[in-house]
């Protein structure tokens, strides 16, 4: 696997990262046992950088991590992990976060640091007022913080001042070629490269919606240059042409994915696209971004809803409505959000409270736009006919 090696403290590390955030499943569990397997046949490939954070999988990526690094392998791998500015009002609540996930993680030190999800200067200003910045550099002078760094999911210019405002390690952000000229964009990947702070990327598929349920012109204009490639490596490939990434984190759920991102990951190098593969992109660009309504990742940084609403899920019908045309949607979105799910879980649940915006990442007006699905998606019939199949079928 090829490598890309940070100037400022000369980590080498493989430019494929193992995103914690999407491990296999096994109902609404993490399937332990396969995941685990992943991770190690990852690391036995060269995969050497592995992402989490304190709430992902409900909380259990940190353990499920930390379990998978015993047995010798956590000396072989650099673990990245997050505070959650959000659940921190006190300084002590930071470093309770701290030591709990040393411990799901099984470790003493944590090699990269993040403050979670950055949207904005202010966010930023109010951990160091209560002195959270302090007690970083000091667990960085004791080792058990190796390197400081932040994850940005705001605009341009609070990125901009941020990553101005403090000496970096590293920063992570979201980066892909529907992304280019979005929240820190190309403009601050370029500016991070030139301050010396290495750039990590997260979100490189757009939480699976730049390879599943690609518009047919889409896939038609990647195969009309090379029929061979995935829309995945196409992807991927784009991201690394730029020399300031140094690592792409991918959230792998299964064994494929693993191995085809192992093996393009051995042979993309930066600065390799041709000319006429770029133009391929901004006719892909110009395709999606016509289609694409709301800018929804799946991240899940806004569930669980209080009331059930499952808001990926809703964004995600209601896009692809649009980006596949896809006649049957409507019946499809009234089976994944109201007949065959677990509750009901369609956007007219929503009472409107906001906790989902204080999360988002990509800063949607969350309450406007199920309001919008609800409108698109959900006839007169819809909640009648939810209600008797649910009873006909005992769907509990």
């Amino acid at each position: 696997m090829l490598t890309r090696t940070l100037e400022n403290n000369k980590d080498e590390l493989a430019i494929l990262g193992f995103g914690c955030m999407r491990f296999p499943t096994k109902g609404n569990s993490i399937d332990e046992p396969r995941a685990i397997a992943m991770i190690r046949s990852a690391i036995d490939r060269g995969m050497n950088y592995f992402d989490t954070a304190y709430f992902y999988h409900g909380g259990k990526s940190e353990s499920l991590l930390g379990e998978a690094l015993s047995g010798g392998y956590r000396e072989k791998v650099k673990v990245a992990t997050k505070l959650p500015p959000f659940m921190v009002s006190k300084l002590d609540g930071a470093k309770k976060i701290f030591n709990t996930q040393c411990t799901k993680l099984k470790t003493d030190y944590i090699d990269y640091y993040l403050l979670h999800m950055l949207t904005d200067v202010s966010t930023f200003e109010r951990m160091k007022t209560i002195g959270v910045m302090d007690w970083m550099e000091q667990l960085k002078k004791e080792g058990k913080i190796k390197n400081i760094g932040f994850s940005y999911h705001g605009g341009k210019s609070d990125f901009e001042q941020i990553v101005a405002a403090y000496p970096w390690d590293f920063c992570q952000i979201q980066y892909n070629y529907l992304d280019e000229n979005n929240q820190a964009g190309k403009s601050g990947l370029l500016l991070a490269g030139s301050l010396g702070i290495p750039v990590i990327v997260m979100e490189p598929l757009r939480g699976g919606k730049l390879v599943n349920n690609l518009p047919k012109e889409v896939i038609q204009e990647f195969k009309s240059h090379d029929s061979k490639r995935t829309p995945a490596e196409w992807a991927l490939r784009w991201i690394w042409n730029h020399p300031q990434v140094k690592v792409i984190l991918s959230g792998m759920s299964d064994e494929a994915q693993l191995n085809e991102n192992i093996r393009i990951a051995s042979e993309a190098e930066a600065n390799s696209l041709s000319e006429e593969e770029l133009k391929v992109f901004d006719r892909v660009k110009a395709v999606m971004l016509e289609k694409t309504k709301i800018p929804c990742t799946a991240c899940g940084y806004c569930m669980p809803c209080p009331v059930g609403v499952d808001i990926p899920g809703c964004f995600s019908a209601y896009n692809d409505k649009y980006l596949l045309g896809d006649k049957q949607n409507k019946m499809k979105y009234m089976q994944t959000q109201g007949i065959l799910s677990k509750k009901p879980a369609y956007a007219s649940l929503c009472v409107e409270c906001g906790k989902c915006e204080k999360h988002c990442p990509q800063n949607i007006a969350v309450r406007k736009e199920l309001k919008t699905v609800k409108k698109e998606m959900e006839a007169f019939w819809f909640k009648p006919v939810v209600f008797i199949v649910r009873k006909m079928f005992r769907v509990k």
